[in-house]
């Protein structure tokens, strides 16, 4: 009997002992696996880094692009486009203008009246018109006059409320966001089209002519004051509201900026100087790139699989369209190589752009104490579901690791803004004050990101200079600031400030 009961003692021991052995392995492993996905992270921060003598280099970078780019057609990665914007609001422009912003698969007619100076913008109205999918590929006459006609019909429309000056023509500005190559205020070529359209009688046309056209056969009597840039916009928007405002940037889907150069530091500009003395330049930043900007290899492998690859580098590391995708892409390989969440990789994870950076920013920017918001998103989105607090802690942080970069990256583009214009010194008793105008999505809604942008920004400039600027949320510069636009150029201008 008591030899039995050693026996299946031994053999309990053994058994307690295999279990034990297992239970074991499965910790090693998994912490294994836990190493692994922490080396995977850390590799990428480094990647990512951004200490202040390089984003100083990456904004010494950009000005050497910004001249080139100023000095001729082509000669730079930055387009410096010339806005032919000379004269930007000033806040006394008075009386009804109108806006038409076309943009993608809807476009939006506006009308604003301004009261002069000190009264602002006293009425404003706008309407939301979807574009019939058979147009965005059909003919230029179909799809500007069923533009035209929505815009006769919002004119005719106008109430009481809104006043225009007898015996003067109606005037709008024309925000166009597609590649055109402009040669006058309100003139300027289509070079090709995106988002979706294809109307090939349209390429190599001009624009205003087209929509002119349009109108006329509408019998709208409309003058087309401006031809506009959405960042262009912003900034004439800013203007408006404090004539301190000397650049923009949006920061949303895509990023780009515009500043206002002196007419005679333009060498590319061939015609009479203007009488300002000044242009604002549509730099299209999003196309900058440099040995200097921290590119990790998700980076060069979402730039080889783009639309445009070569292209937009800057944009693809600091703009909303991009940023949720690193975050997948980082914690994809995370789950091929560390097994992160579990042994197989959720099918979701694999979907480019699953991960929209309105998911990052609400993962980054969750308060609460068991990280909620991340783990709903990870359910919801990406059908994860079981993490662990530990892993929902990774996540965030990788969140901050991408967001930090793109939103110091921004600032050290704005830097380069500020030196092309003097403005990053304090010249000897001025008393000079230089005003950002931003606007976007990513600047808006993500504060994590705007926060550390404007702190980067402080620090890059040192503490005295940064008192004299500012960052100011300058709201619809493809809308409003069109309008305005329309009314800084009016053909009665002379007149009302006489």
């Amino acid at each position: 009997m008591g030899k039995v009961a050693i026996g299946a003692a031994v053999v309990c021991g053994i058994a307690v002992a295999a279990a034990a052995a297992v239970v074991v392995h499965r910790k090693t492993k998994k912490s294994g696996r836990w190493v692994k996905a922490m080396e995977i992270l850390k590799e990428f921060e480094e990647k990512c880094g951004t200490p202040i003598p390089r984003l100083k280099q990456v904004a010494d970078a950009m000005i050497v692009e910004m001249h080139a780019g100023l000095a001729s057609e082509g000669g730079s990665k930055l387009k410096m486009l010339i806005s032919y914007v000379d004269h930007l609001p000033t806040g006394r422009e008075k009386g009804l203008f109108y806006a038409l912003d076309l943009g993608g698969t809807n476009f939006r007619v506006l009308r604003v009246q301004l009261g002069g100076k000190g009264r602002g913008i006293v009425n404003q109205q706008f309407e939301e018109v979807s574009i019939p999918p058979s147009l965005m590929t059909g003919s230029s006459d179909a799809l500007f006059d069923y533009i035209a006609a929505e815009l006769a019909k919002f004119v005719a429309q106008e109430g009481s409320d809104f006043k225009q000056s007898p015996g003067r023509q109606r005037e709008l500005g024309f925000t166009f966001s597609f590649p055109v190559m402009q040669s006058s205020i309100a003139s300027g070529t289509l070079l090709r089209w995106t988002k979706g359209f294809s109307i090939d009688d349209m390429v190599g046309q001009d624009v205003v002519a087209e929509l002119a056209k349009a109108m006329e056969r509408q019998g709208l009597d409309m003058r087309i004051a401006a031809l506009v840039n959405d960042t262009v916009g912003t900034l004439a928007g800013g203007r408006y509201n404090n004539n301190d405002v000397d650049a923009s940037v949006i920061l949303g889907t895509g990023s780009n900026a515009a500043y206002v150069e002196r007419a005679h530091a333009i060498p590319k500009w061939h015609g009479l100087l203007p009488k300002s003395g000044e242009m604002v330049i549509n730099m299209e930043w999003g196309n900058f790139r440099s040995s200097h900007l921290p590119l990790s290899d998700y980076d060069h492998a979402l730039d080889t699989e783009s639309l445009n690859p070569g292209e937009q580098i800057y944009e693809k590391v600091i703009a909303g369209m991009y940023l949720g995708e690193i975050v997948r892409r980082v914690l994809c390989r995370m789950a091929e190589e560390a097994a992160f969440f579990g042994a197989t990789v959720p099918p979701k994870l694999e979907e480019p752009f699953i991960l929209g950076t309105s998911i990052m920013s609400a993962m980054h920017q969750d308060t609460s104490p068991d990280l909620k918001v991340v783990a709903s998103n990870l359910k919801d989105i990406l059908e994860i579901s079981n993490t662990s607090l530990k892993m929902r802690k990774v996540i965030v942080e990788l969140c901050n690791i991408v967001a930090t970069r793109g939103a110091r990256l921004s600032a050290a583009g704005v830097l380069g803004v500020l030196k092309k214009m003097g403005r990053d010194t304090i010249k000897g008793g001025e008393k000079q004050k230089t005003v950002i105008a931003m606007d976007g999505g990513l600047y808006e809604h993500y504060t994590e990101y705007r926060e550390c942008l404007e702190n980067t920004l402080n620090e890059l400039v040192g503490e005295e200079v940064s008192r004299t600027i500012e960052i100011e949320h300058s709201n619809d510069g493809s809308g409003i600031g069109a309008a305005l636009l329309a009314a800084s150029h009016s053909q009665y201008l002379e007149t009302d400030e006489s």
